[in-house]
Protein backbone atom coordinates (compact mmCIF):
# COMPACT_ATOMS: atom_id res chain seq x y z
CA UNK A 1 0.00 0.00 0.00
CA UNK A 2 1.26 3.67 -0.67
CA UNK A 3 1.89 5.48 1.65
CA UNK A 4 -0.27 9.01 1.95
CA UNK A 5 1.79 11.83 1.04
CA UNK A 6 2.47 14.93 3.07
CA UNK A 7 -0.92 16.96 3.16
CA UNK A 8 0.51 20.19 2.85
CA UNK A 9 3.24 19.68 -0.07
CA UNK A 10 0.61 17.70 -2.38
CA UNK A 11 -1.88 19.76 -2.04
CA UNK A 12 0.57 22.35 -3.13
CA UNK A 13 1.59 20.44 -6.29
CA UNK A 14 -1.95 19.66 -7.30
CA UNK A 15 -3.37 23.15 -6.83
CA UNK A 16 -0.38 24.41 -8.69
CA UNK A 17 -1.06 21.98 -11.74
CA UNK A 18 -4.61 23.07 -11.59
CA UNK A 19 -3.42 27.13 -11.49
CA UNK A 20 -1.71 26.38 -14.60
CA UNK A 21 -4.21 24.54 -16.34
CA UNK A 22 -7.04 26.91 -15.79
CA UNK A 23 -4.73 30.18 -16.32
CA UNK A 24 -4.57 28.78 -20.15
CA UNK A 25 -8.29 28.02 -19.80
CA UNK A 26 -9.08 31.06 -19.55
CA UNK A 27 -7.05 32.71 -21.98
CA UNK A 28 -8.33 30.09 -24.59
CA UNK A 29 -12.19 31.45 -24.11
CA UNK A 30 -11.48 34.94 -24.66
CA UNK A 31 -9.08 34.44 -27.77
CA UNK A 32 -11.68 32.30 -29.15
CA UNK A 33 -14.60 34.48 -28.29
CA UNK A 34 -13.36 37.54 -29.57
CA UNK A 35 -11.28 35.99 -32.31
CA UNK A 36 -14.54 34.64 -33.83
CA UNK A 37 -16.43 37.20 -33.22
CA UNK A 38 -14.17 40.04 -35.20
CA UNK A 39 -14.26 37.23 -38.29
CA UNK A 40 -18.22 37.60 -38.30
CA UNK A 41 -19.39 35.29 -36.09
CA UNK A 42 -23.46 35.36 -35.04
CA UNK A 43 -24.05 35.44 -31.13
CA UNK A 44 -25.47 31.87 -31.53
CA UNK A 45 -22.35 30.58 -33.86
CA UNK A 46 -20.45 32.10 -30.62
CA UNK A 47 -22.44 29.90 -28.47
CA UNK A 48 -22.00 26.35 -30.71
CA UNK A 49 -18.29 27.26 -30.53
CA UNK A 50 -18.35 25.95 -26.46
CA UNK A 51 -21.07 23.72 -26.70
CA UNK A 52 -18.82 20.76 -27.54
CA UNK A 53 -16.48 22.06 -24.63
CA UNK A 54 -19.71 21.83 -22.40
CA UNK A 55 -21.18 18.71 -23.80
CA UNK A 56 -17.76 16.72 -23.28
CA UNK A 57 -17.39 18.02 -19.46
CA UNK A 58 -20.98 16.43 -18.69
CA UNK A 59 -19.57 13.17 -20.32
CA UNK A 60 -15.96 13.17 -18.87
CA UNK A 61 -17.21 14.15 -15.45
CA UNK A 62 -19.59 11.15 -15.04
CA UNK A 63 -16.80 8.95 -16.07
CA UNK A 64 -13.67 10.76 -14.69
CA UNK A 65 -14.80 9.84 -11.33
CA UNK A 66 -14.94 6.54 -12.20
CA UNK A 67 -11.75 6.42 -13.90
CA UNK A 68 -9.85 8.25 -10.91
CA UNK A 69 -11.29 5.20 -8.83
CA UNK A 70 -9.98 2.95 -11.16
CA UNK A 71 -6.66 4.45 -12.13
CA UNK A 72 -6.14 6.56 -9.49
CA UNK A 73 -6.04 10.83 -8.95
CA UNK A 74 -2.30 11.67 -9.96
CA UNK A 75 -3.16 9.55 -13.81
CA UNK A 76 -6.04 11.94 -14.60
CA UNK A 77 -4.26 15.00 -13.37
CA UNK A 78 -1.59 14.00 -15.96
CA UNK A 79 -3.88 12.74 -19.07
CA UNK A 80 -6.31 16.20 -18.48
CA UNK A 81 -2.66 18.44 -18.72
CA UNK A 82 -1.27 16.71 -21.45
CA UNK A 83 -5.04 16.63 -23.09
CA UNK A 84 -4.87 20.55 -22.80
CA UNK A 85 -1.70 20.68 -24.75
CA UNK A 86 -2.51 18.80 -27.39
CA UNK A 87 -5.69 20.92 -27.78
CA UNK A 88 -4.14 24.50 -27.90
CA UNK A 89 -1.61 22.77 -30.58
CA UNK A 90 -4.32 21.67 -32.58
CA UNK A 91 -5.99 25.22 -32.75
CA UNK A 92 -2.92 26.72 -34.19
CA UNK A 93 -3.95 24.77 -36.99
CA UNK A 94 -7.15 26.56 -37.97
CA UNK A 95 -7.01 28.22 -41.61
CA UNK A 96 -8.55 31.08 -42.10
CA UNK A 97 -9.11 30.64 -45.81
CA UNK A 98 -11.76 27.93 -44.49
CA UNK A 99 -15.35 28.37 -44.51
CA UNK A 100 -17.45 29.54 -41.34
CA UNK A 101 -19.05 26.04 -41.36
CA UNK A 102 -15.89 24.00 -41.23
CA UNK A 103 -14.12 26.61 -38.96
CA UNK A 104 -17.04 26.31 -36.35
CA UNK A 105 -16.41 22.28 -36.18
CA UNK A 106 -13.29 22.30 -36.04
CA UNK A 107 -12.91 24.74 -33.13
CA UNK A 108 -16.08 22.96 -31.38
CA UNK A 109 -14.04 19.81 -31.19
CA UNK A 110 -11.03 21.31 -30.14
CA UNK A 111 -13.03 22.75 -27.59
CA UNK A 112 -14.91 19.55 -26.77
CA UNK A 113 -11.03 17.98 -26.39
CA UNK A 114 -10.19 20.84 -24.16
CA UNK A 115 -13.53 20.41 -21.93
CA UNK A 116 -12.58 17.19 -21.43
CA UNK A 117 -8.84 18.19 -20.06
CA UNK A 118 -10.75 20.41 -17.72
CA UNK A 119 -12.65 18.61 -15.74
CA UNK A 120 -10.48 16.00 -15.76
CA UNK A 121 -8.26 18.20 -14.26
CA UNK A 122 -10.70 19.93 -11.59
CA UNK A 123 -12.21 16.13 -10.59
CA UNK A 124 -8.77 15.41 -9.57
CA UNK A 125 -7.77 18.38 -7.58
CA UNK A 126 -11.18 18.98 -5.93
CA UNK A 127 -11.22 14.88 -5.01
CA UNK A 128 -7.43 15.63 -4.05
CA UNK A 129 -8.38 17.81 -1.45
CA UNK A 130 -11.05 15.96 0.38
CA UNK A 131 -7.99 13.21 1.29
CA UNK A 132 -5.64 15.75 2.06
CA UNK A 133 -6.78 18.16 3.97
CA UNK A 134 -7.22 18.87 7.61
CA UNK A 135 -10.65 18.24 9.17
CA UNK A 136 -10.54 19.71 13.04
CA UNK A 137 -11.55 23.32 13.11
CA UNK A 138 -13.12 23.73 9.43
CA UNK A 139 -10.16 22.80 7.83
CA UNK A 140 -11.89 20.93 4.72
CA UNK A 141 -14.02 23.86 4.04
CA UNK A 142 -10.65 26.66 3.97
CA UNK A 143 -8.51 24.09 2.35
CA UNK A 144 -11.37 23.45 -0.14
CA UNK A 145 -12.28 27.26 -0.61
CA UNK A 146 -8.51 28.32 -1.40
CA UNK A 147 -8.09 25.89 -3.85
CA UNK A 148 -11.29 27.00 -5.50
CA UNK A 149 -10.87 30.69 -5.02
CA UNK A 150 -7.33 30.59 -6.43
CA UNK A 151 -8.01 28.57 -9.09
CA UNK A 152 -10.99 31.23 -10.10
CA UNK A 153 -8.67 34.12 -9.44
CA UNK A 154 -5.70 32.50 -12.17
CA UNK A 155 -8.51 32.04 -14.10
CA UNK A 156 -9.43 36.11 -14.24
CA UNK A 157 -5.75 36.86 -14.83
CA UNK A 158 -6.24 34.25 -18.28
CA UNK A 159 -9.05 36.15 -19.23
CA UNK A 160 -6.63 38.83 -19.72
CA UNK A 161 -3.88 37.00 -20.26
CA UNK A 162 -6.16 36.00 -23.61
CA UNK A 163 -6.79 39.41 -24.54
CA UNK A 164 -3.67 41.13 -24.31
CA UNK A 165 -2.18 38.07 -26.53
CA UNK A 166 -4.81 38.29 -28.86
CA UNK A 167 -4.11 42.62 -29.40
CA UNK A 168 -0.55 41.27 -29.42
CA UNK A 169 0.63 38.21 -30.64
CA UNK A 170 -2.61 37.18 -33.00
CA UNK A 171 -4.52 34.25 -32.29
CA UNK A 172 -2.04 31.42 -33.44
CA UNK A 173 1.16 32.83 -31.64
CA UNK A 174 -0.80 33.04 -28.55
CA UNK A 175 -2.18 29.57 -28.45
CA UNK A 176 1.18 28.61 -29.31
CA UNK A 177 2.73 30.42 -26.36
CA UNK A 178 -0.12 29.10 -24.16
CA UNK A 179 0.54 25.29 -25.43
CA UNK A 180 4.47 25.13 -25.12
CA UNK A 181 4.70 27.00 -21.13
CA UNK A 182 1.51 24.44 -19.88
CA UNK A 183 3.99 21.69 -21.40
CA UNK A 184 6.22 22.58 -19.36
CA UNK A 185 4.44 22.84 -16.46
CA UNK A 186 3.48 19.59 -17.21
CA UNK A 187 6.47 18.16 -16.97
CA UNK A 188 7.61 19.68 -14.12
CA UNK A 189 4.71 18.55 -12.09
CA UNK A 190 4.82 14.51 -13.23
CA UNK A 191 8.32 15.02 -11.55
CA UNK A 192 7.39 16.72 -8.77
CA UNK A 193 4.36 15.10 -7.45
CA UNK A 194 4.85 13.48 -3.77
CA UNK A 195 3.92 9.75 -4.33
CA UNK A 196 0.93 8.51 -1.86
CA UNK A 197 -2.48 9.88 -3.61
CA UNK A 198 -4.47 6.79 -4.35
CA UNK A 199 -3.77 4.75 -7.03
CA UNK A 200 -7.28 3.19 -7.95
CA UNK A 201 -8.77 0.16 -7.39
CA UNK A 202 -9.57 -2.28 -9.95
CA UNK A 203 -12.81 -3.99 -8.68
CA UNK A 204 -14.59 -0.28 -9.13
CA UNK A 205 -17.67 -0.66 -10.78
CA UNK A 206 -18.89 2.32 -13.18
CA UNK A 207 -22.89 1.75 -11.80
CA UNK A 208 -21.17 3.26 -8.57
CA UNK A 209 -21.06 6.72 -9.95
CA UNK A 210 -24.43 7.35 -9.53
CA UNK A 211 -25.10 8.89 -6.03
CA UNK A 212 -27.54 7.74 -3.59
CA UNK A 213 -27.48 10.88 -1.39
CA UNK A 214 -30.50 12.71 -1.63
CA UNK A 215 -28.39 15.54 -0.76
CA UNK A 216 -25.97 15.07 -3.22
CA UNK A 217 -28.36 14.65 -5.80
CA UNK A 218 -30.28 18.09 -4.64
CA UNK A 219 -27.53 19.74 -4.74
CA UNK A 220 -25.74 18.75 -7.90
CA UNK A 221 -29.70 19.55 -9.38
CA UNK A 222 -29.18 23.34 -7.71
CA UNK A 223 -25.58 23.40 -9.07
CA UNK A 224 -27.18 23.27 -12.97
CA UNK A 225 -29.12 26.19 -12.38
CA UNK A 226 -26.48 28.47 -10.16
CA UNK A 227 -24.22 27.93 -13.18
CA UNK A 228 -26.29 27.95 -15.73
CA UNK A 229 -27.48 31.55 -14.75
CA UNK A 230 -23.91 32.51 -14.19
CA UNK A 231 -22.92 31.45 -17.97
CA UNK A 232 -26.24 32.95 -19.65
CA UNK A 233 -24.75 35.86 -19.20
CA UNK A 234 -21.01 35.55 -19.19
CA UNK A 235 -20.53 33.33 -22.10
CA UNK A 236 -21.74 35.41 -25.14
CA UNK A 237 -24.08 37.88 -23.77
CA UNK A 238 -22.18 40.64 -21.82
CA UNK A 239 -18.99 40.93 -23.65
CA UNK A 240 -20.59 41.02 -27.15
CA UNK A 241 -22.85 43.77 -25.52
CA UNK A 242 -19.56 45.57 -23.94
CA UNK A 243 -18.40 45.23 -27.74
CA UNK A 244 -21.26 46.50 -29.24
CA UNK A 245 -20.81 49.61 -26.82
CA UNK A 246 -17.24 50.19 -26.75
CA UNK A 247 -15.70 49.62 -29.94
CA UNK A 248 -15.78 52.14 -32.74
CA UNK A 249 -15.13 49.68 -35.79
CA UNK A 250 -11.53 50.57 -36.28
CA UNK A 251 -9.28 47.80 -35.68
CA UNK A 252 -7.62 50.39 -32.84
CA UNK A 253 -10.97 50.75 -31.19
CA UNK A 254 -11.65 47.08 -31.81
CA UNK A 255 -8.04 46.08 -29.56
CA UNK A 256 -9.32 48.86 -26.86
CA UNK A 257 -12.57 46.97 -26.78
CA UNK A 258 -10.16 43.71 -26.33
CA UNK A 259 -8.77 45.10 -23.99
CA UNK A 260 -11.71 46.84 -21.90
CA UNK A 261 -14.07 43.21 -21.91
CA UNK A 262 -11.03 41.18 -21.03
CA UNK A 263 -10.07 43.34 -17.76
CA UNK A 264 -13.95 43.30 -17.15
CA UNK A 265 -13.71 39.50 -17.13
CA UNK A 266 -10.98 38.98 -15.20
CA UNK A 267 -11.82 41.73 -12.61
CA UNK A 268 -15.17 39.74 -11.98
CA UNK A 269 -13.61 36.20 -11.83
CA UNK A 270 -10.57 37.60 -9.64
CA UNK A 271 -13.35 39.11 -7.98
CA UNK A 272 -15.17 35.62 -7.45
CA UNK A 273 -12.02 34.02 -6.68
CA UNK A 274 -11.22 36.04 -4.00
CA UNK A 275 -14.45 36.21 -2.29
CA UNK A 276 -15.01 32.47 -2.62
CA UNK A 277 -11.23 31.86 -0.73
CA UNK A 278 -12.73 34.18 2.04
CA UNK A 279 -16.05 32.41 1.75
CA UNK A 280 -15.30 30.34 5.03
CA UNK A 281 -14.59 33.16 6.99
CA UNK A 282 -17.75 35.52 5.74
CA UNK A 283 -19.61 32.15 6.79
CA UNK A 284 -18.11 31.97 10.09
CA UNK A 285 -17.74 27.94 8.87
CA UNK A 286 -15.36 27.25 11.72
CA UNK A 287 -17.93 28.00 14.53
CA UNK A 288 -21.03 26.84 12.79
CA UNK A 289 -22.51 22.84 12.85
CA UNK A 290 -22.63 21.73 9.31
CA UNK A 291 -26.75 21.84 9.17
CA UNK A 292 -26.39 25.47 9.54
CA UNK A 293 -24.25 25.82 6.42
CA UNK A 294 -27.08 23.07 4.94
CA UNK A 295 -29.51 26.00 5.51
CA UNK A 296 -27.36 28.81 4.70
CA UNK A 297 -27.52 27.66 0.39
CA UNK A 298 -30.74 28.28 0.71
CA UNK A 299 -30.41 32.32 1.77
CA UNK A 300 -27.50 33.26 -0.50
CA UNK A 301 -29.04 31.73 -3.41
CA UNK A 302 -32.41 34.07 -2.41
CA UNK A 303 -30.04 36.73 -2.08
CA UNK A 304 -28.55 36.26 -5.84
CA UNK A 305 -31.79 36.08 -7.07
CA UNK A 306 -32.11 39.72 -6.63
CA UNK A 307 -29.42 41.11 -8.13
CA UNK A 308 -30.06 40.12 -11.67
CA UNK A 309 -33.88 41.05 -11.19
CA UNK A 310 -32.99 44.48 -10.64
CA UNK A 311 -30.42 44.29 -13.57
CA UNK A 312 -33.43 42.95 -15.72
CA UNK A 313 -35.59 46.09 -15.06
CA UNK A 314 -32.81 48.78 -15.07
CA UNK A 315 -32.00 47.25 -19.12
CA UNK A 316 -35.86 46.83 -19.95
CA UNK A 317 -36.39 50.44 -18.74
CA UNK A 318 -33.20 51.77 -20.33
CA UNK A 319 -34.18 53.67 -24.13
CA UNK A 320 -31.10 52.38 -25.10
CA UNK A 321 -27.24 51.34 -24.26
CA UNK A 322 -25.99 54.74 -21.84
CA UNK A 323 -23.28 55.36 -20.01
CA UNK A 324 -25.60 54.67 -16.90
CA UNK A 325 -26.23 51.42 -17.68
CA UNK A 326 -23.18 50.65 -18.32
CA UNK A 327 -21.89 51.10 -15.11
CA UNK A 328 -25.04 50.00 -13.12
CA UNK A 329 -24.56 46.73 -15.22
CA UNK A 330 -20.51 46.75 -14.19
CA UNK A 331 -21.40 47.68 -10.73
CA UNK A 332 -24.08 44.93 -10.15
CA UNK A 333 -22.27 42.30 -12.00
CA UNK A 334 -19.58 42.33 -9.52
CA UNK A 335 -22.09 42.45 -6.69
CA UNK A 336 -23.44 39.25 -9.10
CA UNK A 337 -19.93 37.68 -8.56
CA UNK A 338 -19.36 38.11 -4.86
CA UNK A 339 -22.86 36.51 -3.64
CA UNK A 340 -22.06 34.35 -6.29
CA UNK A 341 -19.07 33.34 -5.34
CA UNK A 342 -20.15 32.25 -1.47
CA UNK A 343 -23.27 30.51 -3.07
CA UNK A 344 -20.66 28.37 -5.22
CA UNK A 345 -17.80 28.02 -2.27
CA UNK A 346 -20.65 26.82 -0.01
CA UNK A 347 -21.65 24.18 -2.80
CA UNK A 348 -18.31 23.06 -3.05
CA UNK A 349 -17.67 22.54 0.48
CA UNK A 350 -21.13 20.83 0.95
CA UNK A 351 -20.40 18.08 -1.82
CA UNK A 352 -17.23 16.99 0.39
CA UNK A 353 -18.87 16.91 3.37
CA UNK A 354 -21.21 14.84 2.00
CA UNK A 355 -19.68 11.96 0.29
CA UNK A 356 -17.52 9.67 1.81
CA UNK A 357 -13.74 9.23 1.16
CA UNK A 358 -14.07 6.02 -0.45
CA UNK A 359 -16.73 7.23 -3.07
CA UNK A 360 -14.93 10.58 -3.47
CA UNK A 361 -13.64 10.58 -6.88
CA UNK A 362 -17.30 9.10 -8.15
CA UNK A 363 -19.57 11.68 -6.34
CA UNK A 364 -17.10 14.48 -6.83
CA UNK A 365 -17.68 13.83 -10.83
CA UNK A 366 -21.54 13.14 -10.69
CA UNK A 367 -21.69 16.64 -8.77
CA UNK A 368 -19.50 18.64 -11.41
CA UNK A 369 -20.63 16.63 -14.06
CA UNK A 370 -24.47 19.33 -12.82
CA UNK A 371 -22.23 21.56 -12.89
CA UNK A 372 -20.90 20.87 -16.87
CA UNK A 373 -24.49 20.38 -17.61
CA UNK A 374 -25.69 24.06 -16.00
CA UNK A 375 -22.74 25.51 -18.20
CA UNK A 376 -24.23 24.08 -20.93
CA UNK A 377 -27.54 25.52 -20.86
CA UNK A 378 -26.38 28.56 -19.86
CA UNK A 379 -24.18 28.87 -22.84
CA UNK A 380 -26.81 27.76 -25.48
CA UNK A 381 -29.17 30.17 -23.77
CA UNK A 382 -26.67 32.28 -23.69
CA UNK A 383 -26.69 33.50 -27.42
CA UNK A 384 -30.25 32.42 -27.98
CA UNK A 385 -31.87 34.62 -25.69
CA UNK A 386 -29.59 37.48 -26.48
CA UNK A 387 -30.03 36.61 -30.15
CA UNK A 388 -33.71 37.22 -29.48
CA UNK A 389 -34.40 38.93 -26.77
CA UNK A 390 -31.16 40.98 -26.01
CA UNK A 391 -29.68 41.91 -22.14
CA UNK A 392 -33.29 42.05 -21.01
CA UNK A 393 -34.25 38.68 -22.20
CA UNK A 394 -30.43 37.41 -20.93
CA UNK A 395 -30.64 38.88 -17.40
CA UNK A 396 -34.42 37.93 -16.89
CA UNK A 397 -33.58 33.83 -17.77
CA UNK A 398 -30.08 34.44 -15.45
CA UNK A 399 -33.41 35.00 -12.66
CA UNK A 400 -35.37 32.74 -12.92
CA UNK A 401 -32.18 30.18 -13.06
CA UNK A 402 -30.87 30.86 -9.65
CA UNK A 403 -34.45 31.29 -8.02
CA UNK A 404 -34.76 27.37 -9.25
CA UNK A 405 -31.20 26.78 -7.81
CA UNK A 406 -32.71 28.55 -4.38
CA UNK A 407 -36.01 26.06 -4.36
CA UNK A 408 -33.21 22.93 -5.07
CA UNK A 409 -30.87 24.17 -1.75
CA UNK A 410 -33.84 24.32 0.14
CA UNK A 411 -34.21 20.57 -0.34
CA UNK A 412 -31.37 19.98 1.42
CA UNK A 413 -31.44 18.47 4.94
CA UNK A 414 -28.81 17.18 7.45
CA UNK A 415 -30.60 14.24 8.32
CA UNK A 416 -29.53 12.57 4.48
CA UNK A 417 -30.54 8.66 5.69
CA UNK A 418 -30.74 8.03 1.60
CA UNK A 419 -26.57 7.20 1.91
CA UNK A 420 -25.81 4.02 1.30
CA UNK A 421 -23.07 3.83 4.31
Amino acid sequence: MSQRPDGLSAYIAVTAAYWAFMLTDGALRMLVLLHFHTLGFSPVQLAYLFILYEIAGIVTNLSAGWIAARFGLTATLFVGLGLQVLALLALTQLDPSWAIGASVVFVMCVQGASGVAKDLAKMSAKSAVKLLAPTEQGGLFRWVAVMTGSKNAVKGVGFLLGTVLLATLGFVFAVLAMAIVLAAILIAVVIFMPEGLPKGRKGTKFSEVFSKSANLNWLSAARVFLFGARDVWFVVGIPIYFYAVLSDGTEQGNRAAFFMIGTFMAVWIILYGIVQAIAPKLLRAARRPEAALIRAAQGWATTLCAVPAVLTIAVFLSPGPTTWLTITLVAGLLVFGAIFAVNSALHSYLVLAFTQTERVTMDVGFYYMANAAGRLIGTLLSGLTYQIGGLAFVLGTATAMVALAALMSGRLTDQDTSVVR
